[in-house]
């Protein structure tokens, strides 16, 4: 979801892509959708056991360049996620259900901040379109404002993710600076937005 492009990262890149119910007896003309279920998010550390998870989310080398700009090489391996989740200025997050009956400890999503630079989110393709990006980016962004007492937080997407974009703008994130083209992907220019959150503005 979330990229941290950078302005020193312009740079040309061509990447290859590799038995029948029973009818209802007081049928409605018009029955209404059940709400989907919300599942509470927790943080814990990124741990070694989620690796294999992880890599299974990102399956393209364009996915692995939305997920984290040129932060890592594909393909995708342990030594790479070993050597980021070890970064001593970096908190590496998985996001697994906060009650037992969701499932336990069941990996849901990652996240990371670097400093007061939020990045690396990410929620489990089967997990997707039940708000929990924005559970997720909210525990942050909590977590950011209170228990670390940062003054803001900073981010990277790319432009035309506008899913992304609308959920940060959502959560109170503007918008600093467009860097037109930074990145070219399978011979496509790939613009990045770099948004901020002040906590004194939230």
């Amino acid at each position: 979801m979330t990229t941290e492009p950078t302005p020193n990262q312009n740079q040309n890149r061509n990447r290859n892509r590799t038995p029948h119910p029973h009818p209802d007896p007081h049928p409605h003309p018009h029955p209404r959708p059940r709400p989907r279920p919300t599942t509470r998010l927790t943080l814990r550390p990124f741990l070694p056991a989620d690796r294999p998870l992880l890599r299974g989310w990102i399956t393209t080398e364009a996915e692995l360049v939305t997920w984290a700009g040129n932060g890592f090489r594909w393909p995708l391996d342990d030594a790479q996620l070993d050597a980021y989740a070890a970064d001593p200025g970096r908190h590496t997050w998985t996001a697994v259900p906060s009650h037992a009956a969701a499932g336990p400890d069941r990996p849901l999503g990652h996240v990371s901040l670097a400093g007061s630079r939020l990045g690396r989110v990410l929620i489990a393709p089967e997990a997707r379109g039940r708000g929990l990006g924005e559970a997720l980016v909210s525990l942050v962004i909590e977590r950011a404002f209170g228990e670390l007492g940062l003054p803001s937080l900073d981010l990277g997407v790319w432009a035309h993710n506008t899913a992304a974009l609308r959920l940060y703008e959502k959560l109170g994130f503007h918008t600093e600076r467009v860097l037109a083209d930074v990145e070219q992907v399978d011979g496509v220019p790939w613009t990045a937005v770099q948004m901020r959150l002040d906590a004194a503005r939230r």
